[in-house]
């Protein structure tokens, strides 16, 4: 999932700026719409930025998991998707759904390179998810299915 829409108000370094208003409502809106499809996971991770933390806080709490339980990595601080594939790619294979937070031009790569539909940009507060037919993290890569792509203002409140 991509942060939600940040604010440029404050004059702060790039990793704090935190979301603005409309931000932290399309997140919410798309963690509701995730939560009701009675979506699962394994495991969280995100970005240590103040505006994807805030976002994967707020959509933790509309899916009920535990803060204390994400993952804050550094490598996810990332805009080009190499750091993000590291990350993936040293998940436990234990799990088989893993939620990650983090910042274009990565996600829309990784959606790109990873799924089978072609995504021309996940907007703020955007939503992929990918599916894959392996048994280790290590193997994904171009043989993905992209079962979800949820922009905020397609769902309706």
């Amino acid at each position: 999932m991509r942060h939600g829409k940040s604010s440029w108000d404050h004059p702060v370094s790039d990793r704090s700026r935190p979301l603005q208003a409309r931000g932290i409502n399309d997140v919410s809106k798309v963690g509701d719409f995730f939560a009701e499809q009675g979506y699962k996971i394994d495991a969280v991770y995100s970005s240590p930025a103040e505006r994807a933390a805030m976002t994967c806080s707020i959509f933790c709490s509309s899916i009920d998991w535990p803060l204390e339980k994400v993952v804050f990595n550094e490598k996810l601080y990332d805009f080009s998707g190499d750091l993000v594939s590291k990350v993936v790619e040293n998940l436990n294979d234990e799990w088989h759904t893993v939620m990650i937070f983090g910042h274009n031009f990565a996600l829309t790569k990784l959606a790109n390179s990873w799924g089978d539909e072609a995504i021309a940009n996940v907007p703020t507060g955007g939503l992929v998810m990918l599916s894959f037919e392996v048994n280790s993290w290590r193997k994904v890569g171009t043989n993905g299915k992209t079962e979800l792509f949820i922009k905020p203002k397609q769902i309706s409140i």
